[in-house]
Order: structure tokens, then C-alpha cells, then sequence
């Protein structure tokens, strides 16, 4: 009885948010179609109307999500427990007896740097007495022979350190075949058996022992139980290109993890990372298809995550997301240049999911999930066509006013960046009313310069990122792409030469949209520069935000701050993170 209840009421949720999607979707364009309606609608209105309707889902949903979130942010005594009730019950002093094996999946990176990383984790896991519990297989694809050398002897030094405490086990695949779901696969194959539960981590994952041991007794409490996600944020940097990404990504996060939970229930996300899997299932049904090619080679599947969450859906076991700011931390790339190269992986990968939309057994909300996924990358070449079309138009027409309805113009306007801001804006608001969490990031003046540094950030950063994509998807259709690479990790500067090199392309469009636009209709510069300011900036904005002294500067003000910088976890400080040891200790004032 109880589990029909709660069929039922999630039911209801998913039928509320879909009603409300298509109302919102269907809104939108209706307001659209009144904008474009001077002069009457023409092939060229349609193309805008079908290029904003490709971009229109993400922001929909995200805007959704974000005013659920705040509700229950702002309404529910525990917003945990409203959506997902199994973690409300768990105390935290239950025993341990599932043995979880901890998979750290490398490829091409500084093993005394992830062993930084690990080392307290395990320390805890034993000062907890539940060492005999754990195993850490560190599961190497490293191609290059010098670090694959160097990570022979440094986990070999850290196996003779945990012996009598964690045991640990060091491999490496000379190919690494299926990328990290092949890397995953191997280990399954060769020790899966032996553990109930895996926690999967990536080579900049950092967790506690105590959000661990959180995690593996949620999965013990609940049997039907398939993956639970834990949220990651981002961990202090002294790069300001990741300050500031990671400022916006932990309000965005909050809002929208807790909406999207709400409504998702059972049918979760999962990241590939900072998660726990149950063994049995995954091993009998999560195994990942080989796809066939071109007629020249077969493609293994590159953005694994979500493709394992449907199957596992599908197999009739849950996958839930722990919406808990405590669970971990990932390092963001420390530049734009790196944040691109990470970007085009997952556009490559995500772009494969077509061929599972209609996969027999699938739960429709797993096929919403894949389906999202691809449009979060489709959604960039239709900005950049609504930039191109749209500036052109504007260009050649006598006035603004024959092309666009000022009154409906300027409401489509403010709906799109509202919709746009709203996971931000939701939990921004929910941290304002929230005395302890505005100390966190600083107290409400320095938040609110955060919040609107990030803002312009953000309205330079997508775009650039939007001509990426859109370049990125062209050469995709010619069999250009991108593999699983290791990442540069570590602050470094950007050179002329080489911002030059990479966003030459987006520089010539910014300009010649802004250029055009100066020329024939000045007063449509101010819109234009939503979509056409960040590309036209790229080449500097990639420089300064790079620049190291401006990114210990920011850590030294606060630009980007983040509560671990205010509250300084103990994890964090014996890692003696620069990012900690800049940062000014706030005063805790009553007012703020």
C-alpha cells in the first residue's frame, strides 16, 4: 500500500511538471510568434521560431526545476527528506557490513596528486573501523610510459602503507577499450563478485570518509536501491576562471538538483562519478553496447553515465541523486581553453545517445533524461543560427520596428534571461534568507558581487561556448573527434598565440555581428551583445581569466568565494590548498 501511495504521488509530480513544461514551451513560442508577427510571418520567421524552439527545452526545464527546488528549499523542513525519504532514516551510526570496492578511474595524471586526494578518505574510512570494508582499485588507462611508470611506484609505496588498514589494488590496461565504461567493465569482470558495492570516482574526485560511509549505508538500507548519486561541487582554486564557474555551479546545482529530484524520484541522474553502484545489477545489466560504425570501425561509447542510470532503471532498480553539499568536491578545469576540450568530449558522447531513445524497456523518464542530454548540445548551433539569421535580419531590415513587435519583443526578451538565470536566482534568494549560508560565501555584500560577477561571466561564457559546440558538431558530421585525454589540471597562464588559436573563429563572428549591427541598426547592439559579446571577447576573456596573479588576487578578495573557504574543512586544510590559505577568515557578524 505504502509503495502505491508513493507511485502515485510521483505520478502526479511528473504530470504536474509536464503540464507545466508544455505550458511554458507553448507560451514561449506563442510570444515569439507575436514578436516576429510585424509584417506577417515569413519562411525567415519560421526559421527563427524552429531555431528558438530547439533552444527553448533546456531553459524550460531548468526554470522548473529551479522554482521547485526553491519551494521546497523554502517550504520543507528537510528538502532531503522530501525527496528522498530512505536518507532522512539513516542516523549515521549503523554498522557497515557491505564490502564496497572504490574504483579511481585514471588516465594520463599525477598520481601524488590523486593519492593527496584519497589518502585522508582512507584515513577516515579507518579511524572509523570500517577499513576492512573498503578496497581501493586504482584502475589505470594511462598511455604514456613515464606516468604510467611513476604510477607504478607511487601506488605501490600507498599499498604498503594501507596493507594492515585498506587494502589496495593497482592495474593497468595497456588499451583502454570502452574508455572509462570499458576501464569500469574490466574491473567488473575481474572482481566484481567479490564487493556488493562500487564507489566510482574520477582521478579529481575528493571525498570524506563520513559522506562515503553516508552513502553505502543509504545503498545497505535500501535493497532495490541501484545507484545513488552523491552531488559534487567545486573544489577551491586559485585559477578565476574556475572561481567564478564554480561560484555559478553551486548556486545553479542547488536549486536544480533539489527541483529535479522532486519530480524525478527513482528515475535519477548519474554522473559517472562521486557515486555508488550496486554490483549485482550492474554487472547483469548495465554492460554497454559496442555501436556500429561507419563501415570502418566500430565506436564505443563515450558518455557512459547516463546511458548505465536508463539501464539500471530498466532492470527495475532505483537511481536517486542525494542533493547534500557535503558529499564531494571536483576540480574545474582552470582555464577556458581546458574547459572547451572537457566540453567537446561530452558533446561527442552525448551526441551518441540518439541510438537509445527508443530502446526497448527504457522508463520514459530515462528517455526524457537522454533525450535533454542531446539537446543540451543540439541547443548551441541554434543559438548561434538565431545569432547569424537574427543579425542579418535586423540588419536588412528598414527598422527594428518592421521586424520585431517592441512590446512582445521586449517580453520574450525577459522571460528567455529569466528562464535563463533561475537556478542561479532560486538559490541565491533561498542563501539571502538564510543567515548561516550567507556567512558561508562571505556575508550578503560580497555574495551579491559574486552573484553579479558571475552573472556577466556567465553571459560571456555561454555563447563562446555555444560557437564550440557548434564548430565541434559540424566536424563531427566529417568524423572529426575527440577521445578520452588526460586533463591539464594544474593554473597556468594562456598566451596570445594560443587564445588566438582556438577562438579566431569566435572573435570574427562577435565582431561581425556587433560590426554589422553598428552600421545598420545601432539600437539592436544592446540584445545583440547577449548573444555576440562573449565570442567577440573570447581571446581576452580566456587570457585574464587564466592569468595567475589575477586568480590568487581573487582568492585574496573573495571574488568567487565559496563557504569551504569560509568554513575550511578540516580534508581541505590538510590538503593546504592554496585557494585555503589565501582566502581572508571572515568575521561572523550577527547581521550578516
Amino acid at each position: 500500500m505504502q509503495a502505491a501511495t508513493a507511485g502515485n504521488d510521483m505520478f502526479v509530480r511528473r504530470l504536474l511538471f509536464v503540464v507545466l513544461f508544455a505550458a511554458t514551451m507553448a507560451g514561449s513560442l506563442a510570444l515569439a510568434a507575436l514578436a516576429l508577427s510585424p509584417g506577417g510571418l515569413d519562411l525567415i520567421d519560421a526559421t527563427l521560431l524552429a531555431l528558438f524552439a530547439v533552444t527553448l527545452p533546456w531553459m524550460v526545464v531548468g526554470f522548473w526545476n529551479a522554482v521547485i527546488g526553491f519551494l521546497v528549499m523554502r517550504f520543507s523542513a528537510d528538502p532531503t527528506a522530501a525527496v528522498m525519504p530512505t536518507a532522512a532514516a539513516i542516523r549515521g551510526d549503523e554498522p557497515v557490513t557491505a564490502s564496497t570496492a572504490i574504483l579511481l578511474c585514471i588516465r594520463n595524471e599525477l598520481p601524488e596528486r590523486m593519492i593527496r586526494n584519497v589518502e585522508p578518505m582512507l584515513a577516515g574510512l579507518d579511524a572509523a573501523g570500517c577499513g576492512a570494508c573498503f578496497h581501493l582499485y586504482v584502475l589505470s588507462d594511462t598511455s604514456n610510459p613515464e606516468i604510467a611508470s611513476n604510477e607504478q611506484k607511487y601506488f605501490a609505496a600507498l599499498t604498503s602503507r594501507w596493507r594492515e588498514r585498506v587494502a589496495v589494488t593497482y592495474r593497468h590496461r595497456a588499451l583502454n577499450t570502452g574508455y572509462k565504461a570499458g576501464n569500469i567493465r574490466d574491473f567488473c569482470e575481474r572482481w566484481g563478485s567479490r564487493h556488493d558495492f562500487a564507489l566510482t570516482l574520477d582521478a579529481d574526485s575528493l571525498m570524506t570518509a563520513s559522506a562515503v560511509l553516508r552513502l553505502v549505508r543509504i545503498m545497505q538500507a535500501d535493497a532495490g536501491l541501484g545507484i545513488l548519486q552523491g552531488m559534487v561541487v567545486g573544489l577551491p582554486s586559485t585559477s578565476a576562471f574556475a572561481r567564478v564557474f564554480q561560484f555559478g555551479m553551486r548556486l545553479g546545482m542547488r536549486s536544480y538538483t533539489i527541483g529535479s529530484a522532486w519530480w524525478q524520484g527513482d528515475c535519477g541522474p548519474y554522473w559517472g562519478h562521486n557515486a555508488v553502484l550496486r554490483l549485482e545489477p550492474f554487472i547483469a545489466h548495465c554492460a554497454l553496447p559496442v555501436l556500429v560504425g561507419n563501415g570502418t570501425e566500430d565506436r564505443h561509447i563515450l558518455s557512459h553515465d547516463q546511458i548505465e542510470a536508463a539501464l539500471m532503471r530498466a532492470a527495475g532498480y532505483d537511481v536517486r541523486v542525494l542533493p547534500q553539499e557535503d558529499l564531494g568536491w571536483e576540480e574545474n578545469p582552470p582555464t577556458l581553453i581546458e574547459f572547451i576540450r572537457r566540453d567537446l568530449r561530452w558533446c561527442q558522447g552525448n551526441m551518441q545517445y540518439w541510438r537509445f531513445l527508443f530502446l526497448p524497456g527504457l522508463r520514459p523518464v530515462s528517455r526524457y533524461q537522454l533525450a535533454l542530454a542531446i539537446l543540451m548540445f543540439i541547443g548551441s548551433p541554434a543559438w548561434i543560427g538565431l545569432l547569424v539569421l537574427g543579425t542579418l535580419t535586423v540588419a536588412f531590415s528598414d527598422t527594428l520596428g518592421s521586424f520585431i513587435r517592441p512590446d512582445a519583443g521586449m517580453a520574450l526578451f525577459v522571460c528567455v534571461v529569466a528562464m535563463w538565470f533561475s537556478p542561479k536566482v532560486a538559490s541565491a534568494i533561498d542563501i539571502l534568507l538564510h543567515p548561516e549560508l550567507r556567512r558561508g560565501f562571505g556575508g550578503a555584500a560580497l555574495f551579491i558581487l559574486n552573484c553579479i560577477l558571475e552573472t556577466v561571466y556567465s553571459i560571456l561564457l555561454c555563447p563562446i561556448l555555444w560557437v564550440g559546440h557548434t564548430i565541434f558538431l559540424v566536424g563531427l558530421l566529417f568524423g572529426h573527434e575527440v577521445g578520452w585525454i588526460g586533463q591539464t589540471r594544474d593554473d597556468h597562464a594562456v598566451p596570445l598565440t594560443l587564445a588566438l588559436h582556438n577562438l579566431w573563429p569566435h572573435t570574427l563572428l562577435g565582431f561581425a555581428a556587433l560590426g554589422l549591427l553598428a552600421i545598420t541598426q545601432p539600437a539592436a547592439i544592446l540584445y545583440a551583445l547577449f548573444l555576440a559579446g562573449g565570442p567577440a571577447l573570447a581571446v581576452p576573456f580566456a587570457m585574464m581569466t587564466a592569468w595567475p596573479p589575477f586568480g590568487s588576487f581573487a582568492a585574496r578578495v573573495g571574488i568567487g568565494r565559496l563557504p569551504e573557504e569560509t568554513a575550511r574543512p578540516a580534508i581541505l586544510l590538510a590538503l593546504e590548498l592554496p585557494a585555503i590559505e589565501l582566502a581572508t577568515p571572515m568575521p561572523r557578524p550577527s547581521s550578516v
